[in-house]
């Protein structure tokens, strides 16, 4: 189980990585398994301000389709436009071309209340 350490993540299986000014949401390998082959993503549109915990989009897999959820509030800058034509990025690179969006975080002190690589990993069990 790949679980970085310089990201934060979220009860819902979502990961942040702030870099300066911007930060790049996805989900962790751990939920990509769980889903199996992802076969569509859909996410709110650019310019779309999320409070921290509401819903951003959803991801489709082959046999369900969940939910996505803001891990901190921001606003959506940039969706991964690669998604689209190669939804597997997800399964295939969760943390690097599997990204979904990219967001201004509007309170960094939110990023301080998600868990670190070690506190998920004993939420998930490994």
């Amino acid at each position: 189980m790949n679980l970085p350490n310089n990201l934060k993540y979220t009860k819902d299986h979502e990961w942040i990585r702030v870099e300066g000014e911007v930060a790049f949401v996805g989900i962790t390998d751990f939920a990509q398994s769980e889903l199996g082959e992802i076969v569509f993503v859909e996410n709110e549109k650019e310019g779309e301000t999320i409070e921290a915990n509401e819903v951003f989009g959803s991801i489709e897999a082959v046999k369900t389709v969940s939910d996505l959820c803001m891990p901190v509030t921001g606003e959506i800058l940039e969706i991964n436009a690669a998604l689209e034509d190669a939804p597997e990025l997800v399964n295939n690179d969760p943390y690097g071309e599997g990204w979904m969006i990219k967001i201004a975080v509007k309170d960094a002190a939110e990023i301080d209340g998600l868990m670190d690589a070690e506190a998920y990993a004993a939420f998930i069990g490994k």
